[in-house]
Order: structure tokens, then C-alpha cells, then sequence
């Protein structure tokens, strides 16, 4: 697992990806190959309640390997995300990184009731 020297940097594209949870396993949100030869600054983890019935719960986690992959690190676990609201996980202010070899996954209590948002910068 490594990371690119972020001083000396030659490219930083900002990027956002969406992605349904339709299932109630765990849903790969943001991967980063192994000798990619980037870092992902992580800047946004947000998850959308999009049903107007019932609240889910939410987990989010670290994986130590590409493709939910290794072992997980949790950032959240079981927090519930009201009827028709939001709840950020990262923030700007608390930025996460993923170096190679690591990814971002996500599990619903109920399926196709939350939508997640990643933003982060793609830096090489």
C-alpha cells in the first residue's frame, strides 16, 4: 500500500460518484487499486434517505483492500438516517484518505431506501 508524495502532485481532478444501496450488503462506494499510483482525498461521504415512510440505518466502513476487500474499519455503524433526511459521514473538515490497495463500502438496513454521495479529489 502506498501513496503518492501529495507535495509534488502533476494532476488533482475533483470528482463525485452516486450509488444506490439496492441490497443490504455491503456496496463498494469508492475503490483504489492497487499501484494505482494515486490518493483519493476523500471530502464528502453523505447518505440520502429517499424514502418518505420508514428510517434506515447506515453503516459505512474502511476496507484495507481494494474491492471491500481486508479487513474493515468502521466510521459508522448502524446510525440511523431519518425519513427524508441526510447524514454526513465526512466532511471537508474531517477529510479522509484512501490510499492504494483501499476502499469505501456501505451497507443499508433496507434496501433501495438510501442513496450515498462520495466527493473527493482524484490526486497523482
Amino acid at each position: 500500500m502506498a501513496a503518492p508524495n501529495i507535495v509534488n502532485i502533476t494532476s488533482m481532478i475533483g470528482k463525485t460518484d452516486t450509488t444506490s444501496l439496492t441490497t443490504t450488503s455491503a456496496t463498494n462506494l469508492l475503490n483504489n487499486a492497487a499501484s494505482s499510483g494515486k490518493v483519493l482525498r476523500v471530502i464528502l461521504i453523505r447518505a440520502v434517505n429517499t424514502d418518505g415512510s420508514n428510517a434506515a440505518d447506515i453503516s459505512v466502513g474502511l476496507y484495507s483492500a481494494a474491492s471491500l476487500g481486508g479487513a474493515q474499519t468502521e466510521l459508522i455503524q448502524a446510525k440511523e438516517v431519518a425519513i427524508n433526511t441526510n447524514l454526513d459521514v465526512v466532511t471537508k473538515d474531517t477529510p479522509l484518505y484512501l490510499e492504494e490497495d483501499t476502499s469505501l463500502g456501505a451497507t443499508a438496513s433496507a434496501a433501495n431506501d438510501i442513496k450515498m454521495i462520495v466527493t473527493y479529489e482524484e490526486i497523482s
